[in-house]
């Protein structure tokens, strides 16, 4: 998401607070929340061993 867009989303959500309407304000502020956690790269467990492996070498 774009900075313009999370500037979008967050003057959306004060003029929704602004006006009373604060359960409408957080549901959109949680929406860019679980935007950014479903981008979140996945480290397979596998992968994640052989990662600390290396390391503990070091």
């Amino acid at each position: 998401m774009s900075l313009r867009e999370k500037l979008e989303k967050a003057m959306m959500a004060v003029t929704f607070a602004e006006s009373g309407q604060y359960d409408t304000a957080l549901k959109i502020m949680k929406e860019e929340e679980v935007d950014q956690k479903v981008r979140r790269k996945v480290v397979k467990p596998r992968l994640r061993k052989e990662i600390r492996a290396r390391v503990m070498k070091k």
